[in-house]
Parts: structure tokens; C-alpha cells; sequence
């Protein structure tokens, strides 16, 4: 019998369901409240701390909390019952993921695109690709796991480990490849973001989860609190978008192009890494309840995360920052793709 404790996001919702068509639509007005009111960015640059954005850091916040409520790390003890999906979701994650995506996206930008795309913007693309690359999906998982009829607990489970190794793996392996990649980043700065926008919430939703379940009990948690922040995360994402956009309308109006040309690498490496990890699942023979999720977490990204690095490392302005918005453009309609393909081939891993 499934623990209550270990119930996912309850199917995609109206928000996450079209979450496409919002981030366009927040681009468009992004662009225009940019264009035609440029008192608004001028004077929300003003609220910055420490190359931070004061507005945007509080609204990842308002993202990233409500996932980090959803996590129960104490399923982390259950982890060496099943270890062969485990093993496969850390593998790709951390030691295969980065690097593939560091590839593809240079291959792309600094060579088959090397015609449309100057230097220093191909470099700025490339550094907010490695920084989706480097961060696993922590949320939404929960949504594809949920439509794949994935193993509920073990999900929780991926994320658990995948959100601890995040906060040791994470700093050093960007750090490495943007450093290969001729794009020089303090590492106080990088490690400044991961504290801000990881071990902040992820210790905030922790002790959050452990006082309302103490006081309140499980189900108030599980029925009454944490549905208190339905569409938190969309929402949040949603008005970082529209302030990120004020910034990048001048880049987008004079490079439409460029928004296809970073959504190109991107999907292709999504497709890739899923490939990798469901097939590794099937040679291995896990049930599909396992390997659909195994696959997904690898495949998705943590792109709350990557937004907020690439903002305080390259700036509301950067290409990098346009970069990790794509990533967000392109992540509902591809992994409702893979979502596809897992439960089409579902009969795979039938002993």
C-alpha cells in the first residue's frame, strides 16, 4: 500500500498542462513592458545585492519552496532496496548528462552555427546550456512519473539522492565546463547561487515539512498546506519570466532566429538522455514502473535552478539567461513526447 508520504504531484494541471503557451505568452509581454515602458527595467535594476536580483531571488524562491515541501528525504533509507534504478539515474545524471550536453550544445553553437551566432553570444548559449545540463529535475518528475504510472515512492526516492548529490555536484561540474568553455566565473559566485537557491529552500522546505507534520499531523500536510501552493511554482515562473524578458527584448527583436537555434541542441540532447537511461533500464530488465521515471529525471531539468544561476553569474540581460528560458520553452511539449513514447512501448519490459 502506497504511504502517503510518498504521493507525487497529482497529475499535470491547468498551469503545467499548458505551460508552453504561458512562457510565450510571458515573452510577448516581457518584450513589450520592456519595449514600451522602460522605466520598468530600469528601476528594478536598482534592486540588486551582490550581483543578486532582489525581485527575481524572491520569486525562485516562491518556485522552488513549494517543491522542496514535497520531498521526503527520510525515503533516502529505502534507496538500497532497489539500487539498479537508482544507479542508472546517478550515472546519466552526473556523469554522463553535463558532458553530452556540454558537447552537443558546443557542436552546435561553435560549430554548425558558427555563420548566424557571434563568439561571446555562442559562449553565453553554451554556458546556459551546461547549466541546464548540470541540474536533474527535482518537481516535474513527479508529473511525468505520475503520467507514466511510475513507482510513486521510488520517484521520491531519485530525487531525494539526486537533490544531495545537486548540492556537491553541481557547483564544481559547472564550474569545470564553463571553465573548458573559455567562460571565466568566480567560483565564490556559482557557490553563492547554489546556497541561495538550493540549500536555502531545500532547508526551508525541510523544516517546514518536519514542523506541520509534528503539530499538524500528516494529512493536514499532505491535504491542507501543501495545496495552499498549488500553482506557487507556475506563478512565480511565470512573473520571473515577464521580468527576465524586460531585459531581453532588444536581443530577442534583433535575433529571433536565435531562440530556434538554442531550442535545437536542446531537444536533441533531452531525447538523448532519455534514450540513455530507458534503454539501460530495459538491457537491465527493470519494471517499467522504474525505468519511466529512471528516465525522465535524467532527461528533464532543473530549470528554476538554471534560470536563477545564470541570472546572477551572466545578468538578467545575458545570453546565457535566454538560453536557460528556451530550455524552459522547450520542456513541457518534448517530455510530453517522451511521456508518450514510454507508455507506447510500456510492453518493452513485460518478463
Amino acid at each position: 500500500m502506497q504511504n502517503e508520504s510518498t504521493k507525487p504531484t497529482s497529475g499535470m494541471g491547468f498551469f503545467e498542462r499548458y505551460l508552453t503557451v504561458w512562457v510565450a505568452l510571458c515573452i510577448v509581454a516581457g518584450v513589450a513592458i520592456g519595449q514600451f515602458f522602460p522605466v520598468v527595467p530600469k528601476t528594478l535594476s536598482r534592486f540588486e545585492y551582490a550581483h543578486v536580483s532582489v525581485p527575481i531571488a524572491i520569486l525562485i524562491w516562491l518556485m522552488i519552496y513549494p517543491m522542496m515541501l514535497k520531498i521526503d528525504f527520510a525515503s533516502i533509507l529505502d534507496a538500497g532496496k532497489k539500487p539498479k534504478g537508482l544507479c542508472i539515474t546517478c550515472t546519466v545524471n552526473w556523469l554522463i548528462k553535463p558532458f553530452t550536453m556540454y558537447l552537443i550544445a558546443a557542436f552546435f553553437f561553435k560549430v554548425l552555427f558558427v555563420n548566424f551566432l557571434p563568439e561571446n553570444l555562442a559562449n553565453e548559449y553554451l554556458a546556459g546550456a551546461i547549466l541546464l545540463g548540470a541540474a536533474p529535475c527535482t518537481a516535474m518528475v513527479f508529473v511525468w512519473s505520475h503520467l507514466t504510472k511510475g513507482d510513486a515512492a521510488y520517484t521520491l526516492i531519485q530525487v531525494a539522492v539526486n537533490d544531495l548529490i545537486l548540492l556537491i555536484a553541481f557547483t564544481p561540474i559547472v564550474a569545470f565546463l564553463l571553465g573548458v568553455s573559455n567562460v571565466i566565473v568566480p567560483y565564490d559566485t556559482l557557490f553563492l547561487s547554489v546556497v541561495l537557491f538550493v540549500v536555502i529552500p531545500l532547508l526551508s522546505g525541510y523544516l517546514s515539512r518536519r514542523y506541520i507534520i509534528k503539530h499538524k499531523g500528516l494529512s493536514y500536510f499532505e491535504n491542507v498546506f501543501i495545496k495552499k501552493f498549488d500553482n506557487t511554482t507556475i506563478l512565480g515562473l511565470l512573473l520571473t519570466l515577464i521580468i527576465i524578458f524586460t531585459f531581453q527584448g532588444d536581443i530577442i527583436l534583433n535575433n529571433p532566429l536565435h531562440v530556434l537555434l538554442i531550442a535545437i541542441p536542446l531537444t536533441i540532447q533531452t531525447f538523448f538522455i532519455f534514450y540513455i537511461s530507458y534503454g539501460w533500464a530495459r538491457l537491465w530488465k527493470l519494471p517499467h514502473n522504474i525505468a519511466a521515471p529512471a528516465g525522465m529525471i535524467g532527461a528533464s531539468n532543473f530549470f528554476e535552478l538554471a534560470v536563477a544561476v545564470a541570472i546572477t553569474l551572466f545578468g538578467l540581460q545575458s545570453g546565457a539567461t535566454l538560453a536557460t528560458v528556451v530550455g524552459v520553452l522547450v520542456e513541457v511539449p518534448v517530455m510530453l513526447a517522451l511521456v508518450r513514447i514510454a507508455n507506447n512501448t510500456k510492453h518493452w519490459f513485460e518478463m
